[in-house]
């Protein structure tokens, strides 16, 4: 057995057992650990299968993001004094989930095993159409002129997220500011890394769009980037939540929707939604893409901060 592919047997293996343990463990902790680890190990198999994109979308947003969220609404839990170890389901219900589970893994399986052989798929159209999208990753061409109005849809959803959870605010705190104050140690680590790594995410962030027309990157991963930048900066104490009905933080949140969703349309009128034109898709694209990495990153940050908790 070769090295690369023993460390890819390692690697599903260790995946399979972090996976089981983070589904099957009693301790809700050690489970949201185990889910991170998870979400850290399937970004490397991904690297390992070539999609640098993918990978970095896993860690950032499966493994980072959503770990952080995991980690808040364990938080809350143990804050309010619920248990570590509720009442498991029913025999019933296990084995209901357990022959769903099993269903699903039969139906990819078949699914895999009946795909052509050279498993080209759509990749040699993307190929010969990718000089006329404007960039030359062809990740980028699909997410943002081929297959547009997916990449909408998204970040249409993740507006609508946001909204939910603001609506789950009690009357009195509506408008307020999500979060409880930070506080932190002058001179302190976390201090210290409020004020030394901002500067650093934020050159990290305009890169990783940048980069995304020719390279892996994009908008998410580097929304994400950004997103933890501004938590690091609420966290250290250097900056407080901003109120939900603050003007400036809504249309913050829109305006990469509402830019994407007006072009298309304006493409519309011309014969094509969300159709680039040839000869300026490479501008059109980066720019939309710096638009909606401040509406994502926005949103994602207030997602993690939650409800308003306080009064503005």
């Amino acid at each position: 057995m070769n090295p690369a592919l023993l460390f890819d047997v390692a690697l599903a293996a260790l995946a399979v057992v972090a996976a089981l343990s983070a589904v099957a463990g009693r301790d809700l902790f050690a489970s949201v650990a185990f889910y991170i680890v998870y979400g850290i190990l399937i970004a490397l198999a991904w690297m390992r299968l070539g999609a640098v994109d993918v990978a970095l979308a896993e860690a950032a947003i499966g493994a980072g993001l959503t770990g952080v969220l995991l980690i808040g609404a364990w938080s809350q839990l143990h804050r309010k004094g619920a248990t570590e170890t509720p009442p498991g389901p029913s025999s019933a219900a296990r084995l209901l989930a357990a022959g769903a589970s099993a269903s699903v893994a039969v139906l990819v399986a078949v699914i895999f095993v009946g795909l052509p052989a050279d498993g080209a798929g759509l990749a040699p159209a993307v190929r010969e159409n990718v000089a006329e999208s404007g960039v030359s990753n062809p990740v980028t061409a699909v997410l943002l002129n081929f297959r547009a109005y997916d990449t909408l849809m998204e970040t249409i959803v993740l507006a609508v997220a946001l909204a939910a959870v603001w609506s789950l605010t009690r009357d009195e705190l509506w408008g307020g500011i999500p979060g409880l104050r930070q506080h932190a140690r002058d001179g302190g680590v976390l201090a210290t890394f409020g004020r030394l790594l901002p500067p650093l995410g934020l050159l990290v962030g305009v890169y990783l769009v940048w980069a995304g027309s020719s390279m892996p990157g994009g908008a998410f991963q580097a929304a994400t980037v950004l997103a933890a930048v501004w938590l690091l900066l609420v966290m250290s104490g250097a900056m407080d939540e901003p109120a939900i009905g603050s003007t400036a933080i809504r249309l913050t949140i829109v305006a990469g929707p509402a830019l994407f969703l007006a072009y298309g349309t304006g493409g519309a009128f011309l014969g094509t939604f969300l159709g680039f034109p040839a000869d300026v898709a490479g501008m059109l694209i980066v720019a939309i893409e710096y638009v909606l990495t401040v509406s994502i990153a926005a949103t994602l940050a207030l997602l993690v901060a939650g409800v308003p908790r306080r009064q503005e």
